[in-house]
């Protein structure tokens, strides 16, 4: 199995030590860029069933975009707002890591299942949740895990927030975000 996949399974089974060796690997941004890309596409193929081609492009797009909004939104909260003692962190250690806690979303894609796309969002999302979690105490040093949840669901409320306001002014075929 390639190190890509492995590590992906891996991040997806909540697997800390995954999230420790893609921080301290500098080589691995593409690959944590690539997980997020290949979670957004997939995220945009399960929306064709309700949004068709323009599901499949503001699906993925909206994936995409909101990855980045929270991404950016937990290194500043995580390293300006609430960190440990202890916590030190680049932008590129922790987007490397977030980046692999996206894996869970690769299964996003079986959404196009008539029937089961609400499902499939809400398990992925609720799963992508807890790797980023794990990703972000990892990557900031934290000993609590419930700092990282604050984190971590602080960043979603407000990317959720930013992404909803977004849609509202756009639109956006049902079923996309």
């Amino acid at each position: 199995m390639s190190q890509f996949t492995d590590r992906m399974i891996r991040a997806a089974k909540l697997d800390v030590n995954v999230y420790e060796e893609v921080e301290a690997d500098g080589e691995a941004m593409g690959q944590a860029m690539g997980v997020v890309i290949l979670s957004s596409l997939a995220a945009g193929v399960g929306t064709i069933g309700t949004g068709g081609i323009m599901g499949l492009v503001l699906g993925t797009a909206g994936a995409l975009a909101g990855w980045f909004i929270w991404a950016w939104l937990t290194y500043l909260i995580g390293t300006k707002l609430l960190p440990e003692p202890q916590t030190q962190s680049s932008p590129a250690e922790l987007l490397r890591t977030i980046g692999f806690s996206s894996s869970p979303g690769l299964l996003r894609i079986l959404a196009i299942i008539p029937g089961l796309g609400a499902i499939v969002f809400m398990i992925t999302g609720i799963w992508m949740l807890a790797t980023m979690i794990i990703a972000v105490r990892q990557a900031l040093d934290y000993t609590s895990t419930l700092r990282a949840v604050g984190v971590c669901l602080i960043g979603f409320i407000v990317q959720a927030v930013v992404i909803g306001l977004l849609v509202s002014l756009f639109g956006a075929p049902q079923g996309a975000m």
